[in-house]
């Protein structure tokens, strides 16, 4: 009886380095790699708070997967009557117009870095899933007294298992950017209000060196400059710790902002 094929470390390298990296599809990973889900299942939570809303901002949209989910959760039931969505880098632009048109939402292209191009209190509801940055006194500017800024962002040392594997140990500030509690005190110098914030560390694993090589060519920003050749003796290394002891394990980080902006402004 043959014994199923078992990869080579250079296999593993070639494929994960192969395979296309667009979009935010990562079906690839199926059975690879496993990163475990927020409680609070940010696409639903949204499509719920979509349902009672009137005038509707997705900043930083993507490839528009989230919104176009949360919308179809609807159903034929009541949507918003306007739902606009912003994105800043320009492949991401023409997946997300692909994906939202048909629902009747325009993609603007924006920088991520730039004022939002909408005016003062134009939306009740702004969302976001993992901006690169929050701009809290545009999204105190665009939204209107009692509207709400609903979010799941990337919180602190996210993975850096992972990157500090390749990188070594990276400084303190690097750790704490991203951290919910100064995230809740900038909104809150921007005039809004936490009225709710959760946060999260969730495992992952990495069952073969293709896959760590797949995600570091898909999330460019977690070990800049990555190439599998830069790379290759801790690659090595990580393929022969892997094969010894199982599964690579990381923990990435998420919160979930519920912010109100008070009328009182």
């Amino acid at each position: 009886m043959s014994h199923p094929h078992h990869p080579t470390f250079d296999e593993l390298l070639a494929e994960g380095a192969a395979v296309p990296t667009e979009g935010w599809d990562f079906s690839w990973f199926e059975g690879r790699a496993t990163e475990a889900r927020p409680s609070w299942g940010y696409a639903l939570s949204m499509a719920g708070r979509l349902a009672e809303a009137h005038a509707v901002l997705d900043v930083q949209t993507g490839g528009g997967e989230v919104l176009d989910f949360a919308l179809r959760q609807g159903g034929s039931g009541r949507r918003p009557p306007l739902v606009v969505a912003t994105e800043g880098w320009s492949p991401n632009v023409d997946t997300a117009t692909r994906l939202l048109r048909p629902l009747g939402v325009p993609v603007v292209a924006a920088l991520d870095d730039a004022p939002l191009p909408f005016a003062d209190g134009a939306f009740d509801l702004v969302v976001s899933r993992h901006p690169v940055q929050p701009h809290w006194d545009e999204i105190a500017r665009v939204l209107a007294p009692g509207g709400t800024y609903f979010a799941q962002h990337v919180g602190p040392a996210s993975v850096f298992e992972l990157v500090e594997y390749f990188l070594g140990p990276l400084p303190e500030e690097t750790r704490r950017q991203r951290d919910p509690e100064r995230e809740r005190a900038d909104a809150e110098a921007a005039g809004l209000e936490v009225v709710g914030l959760r946060a999260e560390r969730l495992r992952m694993e990495f069952h073969d060196v293709g896959a760590v090589v797949h995600f570091l060519r898909k999330v460019v920003w977690m070990v800049p400059g990555f190439t599998v050749e830069t790379y290759r003796d801790r690659l090595r290394e990580l393929h022969e710790r892997i094969e010894a002891d199982g599964p690579f394990v990381a923990h990435s980080a998420r919160h979930l902002f519920d912010i109100r902006k008070p009328h009182d402004h």
